[in-house]
């Protein structure tokens, strides 16, 4: 709890997993919290991509270091938080940031119905692996952070059509506030972050055209940044929002609010 301003967003020396944490938003976030002293274990399946996102952190002064860890995988999951508490002795902040999409009509998909569970698997499934194992740790400590990375899409019917994804993020909507009011007494707080179009290594591959259709739709005129992501996650980490839990934020320039 803060009585002032002073130190506010500080994260010194607090311990902080992010899955995904090596492009895109993840990295977004990664920077911001170490720009404010937090020290990041970075979860990922790409040594070349943590590599390269450990390097542009080192700058920063603080200790950062990744886990091969597959998300839908258990024991893989226990294993690196093991490693992280292992190497730093604890974990404060957990970021479900790691996720896939899956697009389509439904019932073009193959009997297997892959798309769907794999989707369903990484973003929902995957987010309430490392909540189990981190909840425990923070609920021994009695206090921790945890930010679930969602999307606008957890709240409606988004183009092209992604029926797995919006399903998979308005699960992850409502185990943040189920999980919020159970872990209240143990002083854990259980946010989620609910981004719209954001610059990223996916947004960067689709056609220049398809952007400006969609920023016309965007009434703030353009695409988030992931820094703008690591901004407001930087609050949800920090004791400033200690009396905020069970809240999902969207931030999207206004995208939604006409859906």
């Amino acid at each position: 709890m803060i009585d002032s301003m002073k130190n506010a967003f500080c994260l010194k020396d607090k311990v902080a997993i992010i899955t995904g944490g090596d492009t895109g938003i993840g990295f977004g976030i990664a920077t911001a919290m170490a720009e404010q002293g937090a020290n990041i274990a970075i979860f990922c399946r790409r040594q070349d991509r943590a590599e390269e996102a450990l390097q542009k952190l080192a700058p920063l002064g603080g200790t950062y270091k990744w886990y091969k860890t597959d998300i839908t995988d258990y024991d893989n999951c226990k294993a690196s938080v093991d490693a992280v508490v292992a190497d730093f002795g604890t974990v404060d902040i957990l970021v479900n940031n790691g996720g896939v999409a899956a697009m389509g009509n439904i019932l073009e998909y193959g009997e297997d119905l892959k798309e769907w569970f794999h989707c369903i698997d990484v973003d929902l499934n995957g987010a309430f692996r490392l909540c189990y194992l981190v909840g425990k740790i923070m609920r021994e400590k009695g206090k921790g952070k945890v930010i679930n990375v969602t999307s606008n899409s957890g709240e409606m019917c988004n183009i092209p059509s992604f029926t797995p994804y919006n399903v998979a993020k308005a699960g992850l909507n409502r185990l943040t506030k189920c999980l919020a009011w159970e872990w209240g007494p143990y002083h854990i707080n259980v946010n989620a972050i609910a981004p719209g179009y954001t610059h990223s290594n996916l947004s960067s591959e689709a056609p220049k055209e398809v952007e400006e259709m969609l920023t016309r739709n965007i009434p703030y005129g353009r695409y988030g940044e992931p820094i703008e992501i690591g901004a407001l996650a930087v609050y949800l980490a920090s004791e400033a929002s200690d009396i905020m839990t069970g809240a999902v934020l969207t931030i999207d320039g206004g995208y939604s609010l006409a859906r």
